[in-house]
Parts: structure tokens; sequence; C-alpha cells
């Protein structure tokens, strides 16, 4: 169930940037603030300009603050899938206290171990998603605490990302005075909100068309399968209309958003209408048909690209279709277009939230609702992740100290409230009151490892 409290939602789009407020009660998400932006210092979703876009963050910031009437110091914002990678993980470590009962930081202990792994140095882990714990052999356990046991293991999923977009947004976060919570990642949180159990069960694709870049990602069986980004969405149809027309960016914007139909099937070419062109002192007048024939070129271009990341994925089953969502979206036709060319039953999601019933939303919502919606094992795996380890419980636990092994941990900020690590070097966590003697420390490696097995077997 969704926890009680308030939580806070940043999209960095290459248009806009959206913030949105969100109160749980009883598990129920209510919206109490929305505020929004305009974007700068973003290319095809991408920051460019750490400054511009995090004083255009502090006016979206701003207006929801002002909504909800309260102060915002605390984010969660979302992380495109650029370059996004997904490799299983496993770990395992022995139960060694008096009670043998799984303990949070045991919990702690073994998601650093499948994380003591080789990273290269130009990517850092994002998320871990667990898909199952195991205890004494006993499989499918979603939440080993006060289990008894004497070895536990864990089977998920890691997610790393290049370490300058991560960089970039926690840069951008930073100058805005602001800290974050969680980076989310995009795609995975709109699986879980814009899709029912079923449709992530058995296979759909979702569709992402943003202002500037289009991300396709393939769900099945509750997980994300692949995910991949291509620089061209709804600025690219406005930038065409520009220069077909010669007519100027905001004029070609509105004529999109006013008078656009995505496919030609369904325009009329008897409708006509006014167009400002630029070195003329009277306007043009053009027809919808015509104004369709710039659309669909661009959109079918978009959704081919769409069809040739589907293709790369052959054995991928998609019995739910295709689910679209993003602003470019939006467009009348754009359905029709995308069921005619990609051969699947499409369909667009529209939020149900009051005020916010527009698929440019979609994104901003998922975080909070992913978020929001975290179990107690998933918070604290993602403190196992972050190397934030003031979740561990202050009684005293045995705990068995992993060997530190070659693997590139994450790099966080000292003012994010989160440990940094030194590159190169992990060490799995200790409990705070843990006592390691000096005389166990030079035993090695081999007498770590030794004693491991003990223990183990004890």
């Amino acid at each position: 169930m969704a926890k009680s409290g308030l939580y806070t939602g940043v999209d960095i789009g290459t248009n806009t940037i959206k913030v949105l407020v969100a109160e749980y009660v009883s598990g129920e998400m209510n919206i109490i603030g929305v505020g929004n932006a305009k974007s700068d210092g973003l290319k095809n979703g991408i920051i460019v300009d750490i400054e511009k876009v995090s004083q255009a963050l502090v006016k979206a910031v701003n207006a929801a603050e002002e909504r909800a009437g309260i102060t915002i110091d605390h984010i969660n914002v979302s992380i495109p899938a650029n370059q996004l990678e997904m490799e299983k993980c496993q770990g395992m470590v022995p139960i060694v206290g008096e009670t043998k009962e799984i303990t949070d930081n045991d919990v702690l202990q073994v998601v650093q171990n499948a994380l003591m792994r080789g990273i290269v140095p130009e990517r850092e882990i994002i998320a871990v998603e667990i898909n199952e714990f195991t205890v004494d052999g006993f499989q499918g356990i979603s939440d080993p605490r006060g289990m008894f046991g004497v070895r536990l293991e864990m089977h998920g999923l890691v997610y790393t990302g290049p370490k300058t977009l991560i960089h970039n947004i926690r840069k951008v976060v930073e100058r805005a005075g602001l800290l974050v919570d969680n980076i989310v990642i995009a795609p995975l949180a709109m699986a879980h909100y814009v899709l029912s159990e079923g449709e992530r069960e058995f296979g759909t694709v979702v569709v992402d068309l943003g202002a500037g870049q289009t991300t396709v990602s393939g769900v099945k069986e509750q997980k994300l399968v692949f995910t991949h980004t291509r620089p061209e969405g709804g600025d690219y149809v406005t930038k065409d209309i520009s220069t077909v027309l010669n007519t100027s960016l905001s004029a070609a914007e509105d004529l999109k958003v006013n008078y656009g139909e995505a496919s030609t099937e369904r325009a009329s070419q008897d409708e006509y209408f006014m167009v400002d062109v630029v070195g003329k002192s009277e306007p043009e007048q053009i027809t919808e048909y015509y104004l369709s024939q710039i659309i669909e070129a661009r959109m079918t271009q978009i959704l081919d690209g769409v069809r040739q990341d589907l293709e790369a994925h052959h054995n991928f089953e998609a019995p739910g279709g295709i689910v679209l969502l993003g602003g470019a979206a939006a467009m009348p036709g754009v359905v029709d277009l995308a069921t005619n060319m990609l051969n699947m039953n499409a369909r667009l999601f529209v939020p149900a939230e009051m005020g916010l019933r527009n698929p440019a939303f979609a994104q901003v919502i998922s975080v909070i609702d992913f978020v929001g919606n975290r179990s107690d094992i998933d918070v604290l795996v993602s403190h196992a992740v972050r190397g934030d380890y003031s979740y561990v419980p202050s009684e005293t636990v045995e705990t068995y100290v992993a060997p530190v092994a070659p693997v590139q941990a994450p790099q966080v900020s000292p003012s994010n409230s989160e440990q940094t690590v030194e590159p190169g070097f992990y060490q799995a966590p200790v409990a705070p009151t843990q006592k390691v003697e000096a005389d166990e420390e030079k035993e090695g490696v081999v007498g770590r490892i030794s004693k491991m097995f003990g223990n183990l077997f004890d």
C-alpha cells in the first residue's frame, strides 16, 4: 500500500519542466500542486546547459509551491532511458546472528553482495529491481525479514546508466537548491503506472512520444525487458512545419496544436486557415490536408523507428499491443497511424487525474506513483544501492563483512545526505554497532572466506 505523506515528482523534458506535488491518504494519491516552466538548456531530452535547466526548474518548483501551499526541498526526479542497460544480478550471504532471524541489515548485505561487480568507470548503478529472495533453498520469497535461515540469496536486475547523464541531473537539482530523494528510471515508472497487471504480465510495448526524443519500452512478466530511445519527437514535427511553410517556430507550434492531423486519411481538403509567412506582408492560405501531409511524413519516420526497435527484439510478443503517451501522442490521428504502420493494436493513454488529463503528464505522475507505492523492501533496497545505511536498525546485529572487490560504486553528492564511495572500490555496509577485531582484519581474504563457510554450516 502507498505510504502516507507528501511526494514531489519532477519531469525534466525538452520543452517543459513539470513539477507535481501529491499527498497520499489511505493509499490514494491526491494532486495538490502543479508547476511547469518552459525548458531551456536541453536538446533531444539531454541536458546541455546545467545553469539554464536549473533556473527553469526553480520556476516550475516555485509555481508548484504556490499552488500546494508548501515549501519544496526534496524531489523525486525521472531519468530518461538513454543508454540504459539491464543485467541480471544475484548475491548470497550467511545469516550469522545468534537467533538466525533475517534482519534489515541482512537484506542490505545481500544486495551489496550482488552489486560487488565490475562497472566501467563511465557508468553508474541507478537501481536494483528484486525478482525474488531465497532462504535456505526456499524460492519465491518477496520479503525475507523475520524469517529463520542460515543462508539468504537474492536474484534481481541491476540498471545502469551513463555517469554523465546522472551527474548532470543531480547537478541541476543541486543548483536549484534542492535535494534528490530518488532518481527514477522513466520507462520503468511508466510501465507500472500506465499498464494493467495483465498487460505487464503478457507483454506490452510502451511508446513515449516526447518533444525531443521517442522512447520505446517492452514490458513482459512484470519486468522491463528492453528500452531504446531515438532523438526524434514532437519538436521535429514543429520544425518541419516551420521549414516547409516558411513560418516562425511559434507559429508552426500553434498550427500543429490547433490544426494538426497526423493521418491524411482523416484530414479535410476543404478546410482552410491562414499562415503568417516570413518575408510576406500578407498571410497565406493552406488546407488542413496539406498541413497533415507535412505532419504525417515526420510521424511516419518516427514510427518507422519504433518498428525497427520492435524488429530488433523479434522474439518479443506483445498481446497487450502498443500504448502511446507523451505530448506528441495527443495529436489527432497518431493512434490510427501507429495501428496501420505497426500492424498492432494501439491505444492512447490519458491520465485520469483531474486537471492532468493529457498524455504529456504521464511521466511526472508515474514518478510519484512509482515512489509512493514502493514496498518497505523496495525502500530498503534503494538505500542499499545508494550506499545510505542510516536505514539499518540501531540494535546490535552480528554481521558478515563481505571482502572488498573492485567495483564502480555510485558517486553522489554529500549534500544529498548519501555516502560518497571512492571510485574503484566498494565496502559492504557494516551495522553501526558492529565491532571488528584487529586480528580479524589481519586474517586476509582467505581467512575471511574460510570463516564465512564455517559460519554457514555452523
